[in-house]
């Protein structure tokens, strides 16, 4: 077994560890603290019958309301932990959606075609990249999944840049106790890709710098 296979499957046990009781009250205790979310979807603007992929879907609650938005979009998800997949599954069945397709995967090295799909039209990752060792790999692998015209929607939490240092740090070092470690270099990183591939890009903050929304768009045919 290679050290990278090693490592993904030492994060998948990880993520299964940490949410194969927190999946119950996950949905709950987050709507309190991952702001942007909803404007992430309400901003997808899907065409009718486009397919949707979301990147560390977790508990399906961005896909179950995705859904309820665009009942014409056809919802995929992947996610590292199979608890957290389950979880998903039983909601997307709640929602009269069991149509939705949902696979163990890492974020990393997923393709279009694990999927059968030849690309898609919409990818969000919502407040997945900064949990995620290798992210970069993630918005790589994420823009290679893009159909033509289609683009990639990230909301993650930012650098708090318009907030008292005192609560930086304290917001920071809480979030390392779940293993999570905001990417001060996305913009950056999004800017290169988006500059290399010649991709639109809209990169903005919210609630000064406490969340930052990327909007990547592959240029059409």
């Amino acid at each position: 077994m290679s050290a990278v296979q090693t490592a993904n499957e030492s994060h998948a046990h990880l993520m299964d560890r940490m949410y194969r009781y927190q999946r119950y009250i996950y949905d709950f205790t987050r709507k309190y603290y991952l702001f942007g979310r909803d404007t992430l979807i309400r901003e997808l603007n899907p065409p009718p019958g486009a397919s949707v992929l979301e990147v560390g879907c977790g508990t399906g609650r961005n896909l179950a309301v995705i859904g309820d938005l665009y009942p014409g979009a056809r919802l995929f998800g992947l996610d590292i932990s199979a608890e957290m997949l389950a979880t998903a599954k039983a909601k997307l069945r709640r929602q009269n959606r069991p149509d939705a397709v949902l696979r163990v995967a890492d974020a990393t090295n997923f393709t279009a075609a694990s999927f059968d799909q030849e690309g898609f039209d919409r990818i969000v990752i919502s407040y997945a990249l900064s949990m995620v060792p290798e992210w970069e790999k993630a918005v790589d692998a994420a823009i290679a999944a893009l159909k033509p015209g289609g683009s990639l929607h990230i909301a993650d939490f930012g650098q708090q840049e318009g907030w008292p240092a005192g609560f930086r740090r304290f917001l920071q070092a809480w979030l390392r106790r779940f293993h999570v470690t905001p990417r001060e270099t996305l913009f950056d990183v999004m800017r290169k890709r988006a500059e290399r591939n010649g991709a639109a890009l809209e990169v903005r903050s919210l609630g000064r710098g406490y969340a930052w929304l990327v909007v990547y768009r592959r240029a059409a045919p």
